[in-house]
């Protein structure tokens, strides 16, 4: 049977590209209470939605294929708009059912559970928004692999008909391993991550991935290889990653600059290490034979994105670690550091944003992906892979907890 569908904020917030959906080509219609619009515009001002609503009023500004419920003798507030409001519209549209239904079936989709609860106690039926996908970052969907028949990507991979896999950048198959600083690559993603990293033309690699997939463990062995193996493409390393906690504030730490931020930089160094115990890199510290080595700064920096203001960055490879907890204007600021010789790995996990204002899609790092994609000197890849850091790990990310 036909049907006409409802729709709550929380629905088109959650997926704007839902109206195709639930049209099912001709089949179905779309309705949306004008209050949903006004909740939109007075949810525009969130830090935390604004580029998810911006989304969304373009899908709603081009489509022409939804109705709304608006009630003519309604006066309409930004600022009070609420459940309530959104609730009469509905009823509204019940007691104009042929106008607004004809012999459709209409269902309300809301994930709001109380506010179905409440369309329950009106005889309204509804439900939860079911076949939800989120609506996905570029950083995400552009997986740095297209189909063998698609139009080519700068820099990006194919597996062709005999199931070789192809770079754009060079045009040959990739039928080789990458292993700079003596890590192998746990599987293909890794690998053609390595073959964007070691490629001398290309000036920025960005990697999107969820946690424990080794995008800062490649990213530094890759640097490892540049800066510390002859011939030595680079002079030096520079590490740079936002402040931003998790949970409450650990507020005033003592010490000197160095002090407070060590607790941040904690994951960088542990890794530095590791790949120091595999594969010796002296030249990274003042004295490689002391108990808790120091790193040399000629070599190696670890630089909070606080003090990047002034900075001018020549002959190095730049890490921006967490690239999903800083702004785009935080990202302009550091990338417009970058001189000559620079080569820059941008890494990130846009499922993982802990800064307040930040969400998926208004991040650094998928502001990078969205406007260098297609780029000669760049290259993006999503790693992924059926082992991460550990079993518990993988758990993790098997049972989506």
């Amino acid at each position: 049977m036909q049907k006409v569908y409802i729709l709550d904020t929380n629905a088109l917030i959650e997926n704007p590209d839902c109206l195709d959906a639930f049209r099912n080509g001709q089949e179905n219609r779309v309705l949306i209470p004008y209050s949903v619009i006004m909740e939109l515009d007075r949810l525009k001002t969130r830090p935390d939605l604004t580029h998810i609503i911006a989304v969304v009023a373009d899908r709603l500004e081009h489509d022409q294929g939804f109705d709304v419920i608006h009630i003519p003798t309604k006066t309409y507030s930004v600022s009070k708009t609420n459940d309530d409001d959104i609730l009469e519209d509905i009823r509204y549209a019940f007691a104009n059912a042929s106008q607004y239904f004809g012999d459709m079936e209409p269902v309300v989709v809301s994930n709001d559970r109380m506010f179905r609860v409440r369309l329950g106690c009106d005889g309204i039926r509804s439900q939860e928004y079911k076949d939800s996908k989120p609506f996905q970052s570029l950083s995400q969907l552009y997986t740095g692999f297209v189909d063998c028949d698609d139009e080519k990507i700068a820099n990006c991979f194919w597996w062709d008909q005999q199931h070789k896999l192809l770079f754009e950048g060079t045009g040959s198959p990739v039928d080789y391993e990458h292993t700079p600083w003596a890590v192998k690559p746990r599987n293909v993603y890794q690998n053609c991550a390595m073959e964007l990293m070691l490629d001398r033309r290309i000036d920025v690699v960005t990697l999107q991935s969820e946690a424990g997939f080794g995008k800062t463990h490649i990213a530094l062995a890759c640097a490892f290889e540049l800066v510390l193996q002859k011939p030595k493409d680079y002079g030096k390393i520079i590490i740079f990653k936002p402040v931003v906690e998790i949970g409450e504030r650990l507020g005033f730490l003592p010490g000197d600059e160095k002090e407070k931020l060590a607790p941040y930089m904690r994951g960088i160094t542990d890794l530095i290490m590791k790949l120091h115990a595999q594969r010796p890199a002296n030249a990274l510290f003042v004295d490689p034979k002391a108990a808790h080595p120091e790193l040399n700064t000629k070599k190696i920096e670890i630089i909070s994105l606080n003090f990047i203001r002034g900075m001018n960055i020549e002959d190095a490879v730049v890490i921006i670690d967490e690239a999903q907890n800083i702004t785009r204007y935080e990202t302009r600021a550091l990338l417009t550091r970058m001189g000559e010789h620079v080569k820059c790995f941008v890494l990130g996990d846009t499922n993982q944003v802990d800064h307040p204002y930040l969400n998926a899609y208004n991040n650094g790092l998928n502001w990078i992906v969205t406007k260098f994609k297609g780029h000669r000197n760049y290259g993006h890849m999503v790693l992924k892979g059926s082992r991460s850091r550990g079993p518990i790990t993988d758990l993790v990310l098997k049972t989506n907890l």
